[in-house]
């Protein structure tokens, strides 16, 4: 049988993301349930804000086109959603509109077509960026995303972490694992 392939990111690209974080955790459950796991940091793949006119006149960046290339080359997406403004972040969506845009070999929405992802937040308020994650879930499911209805957000990130990057709580550590490890299980079945 293939090994499953996913790949894992924040939508966020500071430094000491709490995002990042959360969805490194997700990468542990998801290895041990024998997926191969890529994990892509924006911060090392920067795209210039989405525009339609650069699009017309220069194509798809050069980094828009390694970004739809990985995803390409993975069946499922474990993404960490920060909240901005009770939705999803600019970088986030930008990467997404870009990811969007087809070559000319291409069908729209390829890097997208068949899917599965895995949404999981983390936010210094109480409700852990839980509102962005039904923005994220309808971008992704309205372009042929299968978005899994577990997901999970965690409050308080700012005491939520230790100094290893690791949850303070054992079984919230244990439940952003599972993500990790359900994401390639199910992906796993269904890309026989």
């Amino acid at each position: 049988m293939p090994t499953t392939k996913i790949l894992a990111f924040a939508g966020s690209a500071r430094k000491d993301s709490f995002n990042k974080k959360l969805v490194k955790i997700a990468v542990e459950g998801a290895k041990a349930a024998g997926a191969e796991v890529t994990y892509l940091d924006f911060r090392d793949l920067p795209l210039p804000l989405y525009d339609g006119d650069l699009e017309e006149s220069e194509g798809l960046p050069d980094n828009a086109r390694k970004l739809k290339a990985m995803m390409k080359a993975h069946q499922g997406f474990l993404i960490a959603c920060p909240e901005y403004n009770s939705s999803i972040t600019p970088l986030l969506k930008n990467a997404i509109d870009w990811a969007s845009r087809p070559a000319l070999d291409e069908s729209p929405l390829a890097c997208f077509k068949d899917k599965i992802a895995i949404l999981m937040s983390t936010s210094p308020g109480g409700l852990g960026g839980l509102r962005g994650l039904v923005h994220v879930r309808s971008i992704l499911g309205n372009i042929g995303v299968l978005v899994l209805p577990d997901q999970k957000a965690i409050g308080n990130a700012h005491q939520a972490f230790d100094e290893h990057g690791n949850l303070k709580d054992k079984s919230e550590q244990e439940s952003i694992q599972q993500l990790g490890n359900k994401l390639a299980t199910i992906t796993a079945k269904l890309n026989i």
